[in-house]
């Protein structure tokens, strides 16, 4: 890494997320590595970056504020997926680009919202509990699951990871559906049906998964109207962004028992607490799975995020244009200091 700059210095937000070689290689390169917390506040950030050559971040957000006090920063690394915290036209606005990895887990996390599926339909929350704190449990009525087999998951967003979540469930002999206003009949992979409409794919399916990104016009796409029109007897998945659905509607839909179940990765204020977050009342229901963001995280994924990390990293250190391989049309309008290449780049 001789052609790296001399004496420069990188910022990582969200430290509690663990990336022990790209902090290594970067310390070897010569680096000024500053790591902050989760819930770092706006002007440590803000202070912190001001003379700082790169900002990793995966969750604390980047505001326009921070943008603007940043003079020597060459890019702005989001090592995950989800770019709604950065403010990006304050970033294009300053000739900073901004990188995300893609694709290093479409598939781990397609995993985990089938597992979080399976786990729902087979009421694994419940009946662990009984085996944890009675030490067995007869066929009883209270324990009666379901098959996944003839029933109908819908899709609410066919990218990457939906189309691995539809792989999936095809396996299992589920119908699937897909509401995705960006793919066209013609494109929706063997196996799945195009829904014209959300409130169609609502009404017909078994389980609703939740595979579209974060941006003004999903958030809360589906709220309590929308919610009211899933079957009785539906679940409810969500691994993408907490704030995609009306959590106070949902919350209140499952109080009053008019969904069968949901399953949760994600939250629009994290981390989730038993105490003192407005959705505390979720970790009594049997009926509820709450697992804590980490459905990416395996070794498999940690590594393609990392080595897709650092190679971003070194792009924007050695002044050379930073690999954008999302086709996210926010990343996809920068102008300055980027190169569009395919996903597996």
């Amino acid at each position: 890494m001789n052609d790296l700059p001399r004496n420069f210095k990188v910022v990582r937000t969200d430290r509690e997320l663990e990336m022990p070689q790209v902090d290594a290689r970067l310390r070897e390169a010569g680096a000024q590595l500053v790591l902050l917390s989760d819930g770092t506040p706006e002007p440590v950030l803000a202070r912190e970056v001001a003379d700082a050559d790169l900002l990793l971040m995966c969750y604390t957000p980047v505001t326009a504020a921070v943008i603007a006090g940043a003079t020597r920063l060459k890019a702005i690394v989001k090592y995950g997926v989800g770019i709604d915290a950065i403010d990006i036209a304050a970033a294009r606005a300053r000739g900073i680009p901004v990188v995300n990895v893609p694709a290093y887990a479409e598939e781990t996390v397609a995993e985990g919202a089938f597992a979080l599926l399976m786990a729902l339909f087979k009421r694994f929350k419940p009946l662990q509990h009984a085996m944890q704190t009675e030490g067995w449990a007869w066929p009883e009525a209270r324990w009666l699951a379901h098959d996944l087999a003839d029933k109908t998951l819908g899709l609410v967003g066919l990218g990457r990871i939906g189309h691995s979540m539809a792989r999936m469930a095809g396996a299992f002999r589920m119908r699937v559906l897909a509401y995705d206003p960006h793919v066209a009949a013609d494109a929706m992979p063997a196996g799945v049906q195009r829904c014209e409409t959300l409130d169609a794919l609502l009404q017909a399916s078994d389980a609703l998964s939740v595979h579209c990104v974060l941006n003004p016009q999903t958030r809360h796409l589906l709220g309590a109207d929308q919610l009211a029109l899933m079957k009785p007897t539906a679940f409810l998945v969500n691994v993408s962004r907490g704030e995609i659905v009306d959590e106070a509607a949902l919350l209140q839909a499952l109080q009053q028992q008019r969904i069968a179940g949901a399953a949760l990765d994600v939250y629009g204020r994290e981390p989730l607490s038993r105490h003192g977050h407005p959705l505390s009342a979720l970790y009594a229901m049997d009926n509820v799975m709450l697992w804590p963001h980490l459905t990416f995280y395996t070794q498999e994924a940690m590594q393609r995020l990392e080595d897709q990390t650092l190679a971003r990293c070194l792009e924007a250190l050695r002044g050379q244009p930073v690999s954008v391989a999302s086709l996210d049309p926010r990343l996809r309008a920068q102008t300055q200091g980027v190169l569009f290449v395919d996903a597996k780049s």
